[in-house]
């Protein structure tokens, strides 16, 4: 990465930043995942996420059973249609995640420099001296001198609430630790992590594969986020577990980042999966702190290269409790979108937070600031020196139309697509304007039925950094009469002026297929 050039478009002026920022029918090109949980689950909160921006609802498997995730969903569709917003749905699995179990639910109190046992016996009780675990290998897995991390720290992160262990001996299959920190473990649910260390468990467990075949089967899910991928085979056992299940086989795998077998398999897990999840709460555990900025952007920059998503976590963490993020979270939110990022996912923010509509609402407000300095000019020349050349039809094509779009300053990008490729494409080259993912349906048959495609392309762009799904009449077909597509052209038009973003006189660029032909056109709106 060429360090010489800031991605921020410059001069700016001081006087403009106290300038207040006007409305938009699209809070923001950068994706939001809004998390669903206890403190964001009736109708009218996930109302209020849509409207503030959030475009992806995800469901963490982690905790919780089947039955209250289903009754979150079938609220989240009925505010979908009172919105008229679409949203996605993302299943994120637990994966091999080690959990200290308190079935009494009391606060277990832990003093600096004495001593706590990790049992794998399940039935003792948790108290300041013993703490039980979910997994009998942790005694082989680790050495005396290793460091493990417990506590709730996708919740708060606080020090107080989370813990510092030294392992200090091993005794069968317990592990005695010496505690480096005083705090008070509170509630049913706490995360144990081992860094650095290798835990012999699969990457989607049983449990995980039942929740995909039953609930995720069931609500045919758009994304499945797969927690602690090591490598790129976790993606392929992923990819051929849900081919078998149906509509699944077209449920799009996020790789989640979150440890250092992750880290060093990133080039491999990069070309297997269809984007990233950069999980900074695990790897902030695992990595020195002042080398998570280092990965966050190398791997931004790489998916963005080749065109993947790029998904980051843990933003603003303090709006778990409070209604403005600290000064520190805002720029790092406004930073992840300087880097290239295409959505932030908010987790306990959204899930047990406070505050879960205003969340939504002041990051999105964040990312359509930092998007207003986004250095384009800078960016687009990096994509085409990377892809170099010969470049492919379709990269071409899209290219073209988002060099064509800044050059006569259209308002819009409208592309034509049936399977979302060519639209993806178009927004890898990151335009300062909307793309409108004109999605045309096709027919096809498991010779016993008839159906249209067209419904999981539309809903998988909203996770995209700039696109903006529609899902045309699928009596029209993609690749048709000049007069056919005009039609659909006139409904995207329609949809664009309806939103505000298409005013009179504005240009338009659009990008479709016309019989073997791919052509971008600039229309000039009449008044």
């Amino acid at each position: 990465m060429n360090s010489n050039h800031l991605l921020l478009e410059e001069p700016i002026r001081m006087a403009s930043i106290l300038e207040p920022s006007k409305p938009s029918f699209f809070p923001a090109m950068t994706k939001i995942v809004g998390t669903l949980g206890p403190k964001s689950r009736t109708v009218e909160i996930i109302s209020g996420c849509l409207n503030a921006g959030m475009s992806v609802a995800r469901f963490d498997f982690s905790w919780g059973d089947i039955e209250f995730h289903q009754e979150t969903l079938e609220n989240l569709k009925a505010a979908i249609k009172s919105t008229k917003k679409l949203c996605a749905v993302m299943l994120d699995t637990g994966g091999p995640e080690l959990q200290v179990v308190n079935k009494t639910e009391h606060p277990v109190s832990l003093e600096a420099d004495t001593k706590v046992i990790l049992t794998p016996d399940q039935d003792k009780q948790a108290t300041s001296n013993l703490l039980p675990i979910n997994f009998h290998g942790l005694s082989k897995a680790v050495k005396k001198g290793d460091t493990i991390f417990i506590g709730q720290y996708l919740f708060t992160g606080n020090e107080t609430t989370s813990v510092w262990l030294e392992v200090d001996e091993l005794n069968g299959e317990d592990v005695v630790c010496l505690i480096k920190n005083s705090a008070t473990l509170a509630g049913s649910l706490y995360t144990l992590h081992v860094s650095q260390i290798h835990i012999d468990m699969p990457t989607l467990t049983e449990k995980d594969k039942e929740v995909i075949s039953t609930w995720g089967a069931r609500n045919n899910i758009d994304f499945l986020s797969l927690s602690y991928t090591r490598d790129a085979e976790d993606i392929r056992q992923a990819r051929s577990f849900l081919s078998k299940l149906g509509e699944l086989n077209q449920t799009q795998i996020f790789a989640k980042i979150e440890s250092i077998e992750g880290l060093n398999h990133f080039d491999e897990i990069l070309q297997e999966a269809d984007g990233i999840i950069l999980s900074r709460g695990n790897l902030g555990i695992d990595l020195p702190p002042e080398k998570v900025f280092l990965f966050q952007k190398a791997a931004v920059y790489k998916c963005n290269m080749v065109g993947k998503p790029a998904v980051v976590t843990r933003v603003v963490d303090s709006m778990t409790d409070n209604l403005r993020p600290t000064r520190a979270e805002a720029t790092d939110v406004a930073n992840a979108v300087l880097d290239g990022t295409d959505a932030i996912i908010l987790g306990a923010e959204t899930l047990r937070g406070l505050y879960p509509v205003e969340t939504v609402s002041t990051v999105g407000k964040i990312c359509a600031e930092a998007e207003k300095v986004f250095n384009q000019d800078f960016f687009f020349k990096k994509t085409v020196k990377y892809v170099g050349e010969p470049m492919t039809h379709l990269e071409s094509i899209a290219s073209s139309a988002v060099r064509a779009a800044i050059k006569v300053k259209a308002s819009v990008i409208i592309c034509f697509t049936s399977s979302g490729r060519a639209a993806r494409l178009i927004a890898k080259y990151r335009p300062s304007m909307p793309v409108i993912s004109v999605v045309i349906p096709r027919l096809k048959t498991n010779q016993l039925r008839w159906t249209f495609t067209g419904a999981f392309e539309a809903r998988q762009s909203l996770i995209v950094r700039g696109l903006f799904p529609m899902l045309a009449d699928p009596r029209h077909p993609a690749e048709s009469k000049s007069a056919t597509n005009e039609s659909v052209l006139k409904v995207a038009l329609d949809h664009g002026k309806a939103s505000g973003v298409i005013k009179p006189r504005d240009r338009v660029v659009v990008c479709q297929k016309l019989g073997d032909a791919s052509v971008v056109k600039i229309i000039e709106l009449e008044d």
